[in-house]
């Protein structure tokens, strides 16, 4: 008997490197086993058992189709941060393929109650997930800190260039960035600070694996987001024994919970200044941020997202 189908829409290719390509990826080498799976950036009619779309706006078009042309076929629908937190408060499009999914699947442990009340009941929570890496020694000569985020307004990456020139006078605080500029006026002052703040190093886009390996490397990562489903470079940071600091905007809170000690108001950048330089100054400060990391780890195992997914996808399957 030929294993079920899916088709899964996402609308960034490996060429883009962001968190959406992550997603449909990771979920793609999960499925694999137990069925057929395709990974698309629109769908193009072929017929599938299941259809699983990343981005309620972006894939309003297939989803749209889908609905219309696979009548009695289950769709997921996986609400990205501007998804969730922007767009399905105004655009019609993404109020359309809510209508239309059977499921709304979120990335964190808030996710649900920021849905619209009428399709709170159709809402999952999929923690997503990273390998462990090993947690590595590092240098007591400098605080090294790394932000991961193409650089566009919704990452926020000017609170980050803002707390590299409050520090301009601590020499023993690094800050690295990682990211392609999306929005070039960004990677101007970018590129700008580089050459005024010796401390800062732009590092443009990298392949994800040098990205991870200097997460490990790093002593905290920063994420200072306005917007954020579920962020995977957060699980990635806690999986690498890195601590986290982030904005305190929900998406991260459905990660690190609502007690975590590492964060900043959004767009706060003298208050991420003061956290970085707790960081280099307080002795206590790492260790209780990575201790609060390590109770949350055993959510972020690949085993347990990999067995949420599965059983999304049967019960969808069954109960359409």
């Amino acid at each position: 008997m030929a294993q079920p189908s899916i088709c899964l829409v996402t609308p960034a290719s490996a060429k883009a490197n962001n968190g959406n390509w992550q997603t449909a990826s990771r979920w793609a080498r999960f499925l694999g086993a137990d069925y057929r799976v395709r990974v698309v950036e629109r769908w193009d009619g072929a017929a599938a058992d299941l259809m699983i779309a990343l981005h309620a706006r972006r894939s309003a078009a297939s989803v749209a189709d889908w609905a219309a042309q696979m009548v009695k076929r289950p769709l997921l629908l996986v609400l990205t941060g501007t998804d969730l937190y922007r767009d399905i408060a105004f655009d019609a499009d993404a109020q359309r393929s809510l209508a239309l999914a059977d499921a709304l699947v979120v990335l964190n442990e808030h996710g649900i109650a920021d849905l619209p009340a009428e399709h709170r009941h159709k809402g999952v929570v999929c923690i997503q997930s990273a390998p462990r890496r090993a947690r590595l020694g590092k240098t007591e000569l400098r605080l090294r800190a790394l932000m991961v985020g193409h650089l566009r307004e919704e990452k926020s990456p000017q609170t980050f260039f803002d707390a590299a020139r409050l520090l301009a006078g601590r020499d023993d605080i690094v800050l690295d960035h990682i990211g392609a500029a999306l929005d070039p006026a960004l990677g101007a002052q970018a590129r700008a600070l580089a050459r005024s703040q010796p401390r800062y190093r732009w590092l443009g886009a990298l392949p994800h694996g040098n990205t991870r390996a200097r997460i490990q490397r790093a002593h905290v990562l920063v994420h200072a987001s306005r917007i954020e489903g579920g962020a995977n470079v957060l699980i990635e940071a806690i999986t690498s024994g890195t601590p986290v600091l982030a904005s305190r905007i929900a998406g991260n809170l459905g990660l690190l919970g609502d007690d975590y000690h590492g964060v900043f108001e959004p767009g706060d950048a003298a208050g991420l200044a003061t956290l970085l330089q707790r960081c280099r100054d307080d002795p206590a400060m790492l260790p209780d941020l990575m201790s609060q990391c390590d109770a949350r780890a055993a959510a972020f195992e690949p085993a347990r997202e990999r067995a949420a997914l599965l059983n999304l996808v049967r019960t969808t399957m069954e109960n359409r």
